[in-house]
């Protein structure tokens, strides 16, 4: 009985001392924008010591979404932060910005801004690895989408992408989520938007130079333009992860892979 008291006792004395991430929300300006947006930035309880730098992943929120969605929806990424020794940054990507430079509002630059502003800023002011082998980005739906968008376009600053559940092709959905107040009419078959699809860009991406993680649920609306672009990276010879899961377009889904894509991530930094 004595021995179970104290065992007891030594597992309440780790609970009590056991670590816990550090989460802050901050305000990033965005010059190309003339504006400061919120963001969301989880740094592991080891940061606290001041003693080492950490790989970071970017996690974008979807359409009529924001900065928060991820710590609230998923309070558990604060856990993983801890499990993986990674620091998670959650940028605001408005309702329904896409994650574009829209070519039509100029108060539309979210590429820009959370491609090029917002890892300056957080290379700057916190203690990271600052290149693509220690940085990598994923998100769900608008934010899978602006993932794989911004990842391959911008292999020079980000080293691996995932998506959840995401848009990857977005001219299906010509009436959807804003899109036409980024980029305009799609034209014929969406043909003014092809150059804006993730299926289109994955087209620059060479062997080797991106690390992929895809996956989707199967009841999921997103799920046929998802099957489409893991047979276009087929084709085009580029290494990925691909999954269908059970489940639809919501959190519970988001909050299982979440789980595998940071662990995917946790691999590929080591």
């Amino acid at each position: 009985m004595m021995k179970l008291l104290v065992r007891l006792l030594l597992l309440i004395g780790v609970a009590q001392t056991a670590s816990a991430a550090n989460v802050d929300t901050l305000a990033i300006f965005s010059q190309k924008m003339k504006r400061a947006y919120k963001c969301v930035v989880i740094t592991p309880d080891s940061y606290k010591s001041g003693t080492q730098r950490y790989p970071v992943v970017y996690l974008l929120h979807g359409a009529s979404g924001d900065f928060t969605n991820w710590v609230t929806k998923v309070p558990a990424i604060k856990e993983l932060a801890d499990a993986y020794q990674l620091m998670i940054v959650c940028p605001d990507g408005t309702s329904s910005s896409w994650y574009f430079d829209s070519p039509i509002d100029s108060t539309m630059r979210f590429e820009t801004y959370v491609a090029k502003e917002i890892p300056a800023y957080i290379d700057q002011h916190y203690q990271t690895l600052p290149e693509p082998a220690h940085r990598a980005i994923t998100g769900l739906s608008m934010g899978g989408h602006g993932a794989l968008y911004l990842a391959t376009r911008h292999p020079d600053v980000f080293g691996a992408a995932g998506s959840i559940s995401g848009g990857v092709d977005i001219r299906p959905f010509p009436k959807n989520w804003d899109i036409a107040k980024r980029l305009g009419p799609p034209g014929p078959d969406g043909a003014n938007w092809t150059d804006y699809t993730v299926i289109k860009q994955v087209e620059k991406l060479k062997p080797g130079t991106l690390s992929l993680i895809i996956d989707c649920g199967v009841k999921d609306f997103f799920i046929d333009v998802n099957r489409e672009l893991h047979k276009k990276l087929l084709v085009l010879g580029i290494d990925h992860d691909y999954t269908e899961r059970p489940g639809q377009h919501d959190w519970p889904y988001w909050s299982n892979s979440i789980r595998y894509q940071l662990l995917y991530f946790h691999h590929f930094f080591q």
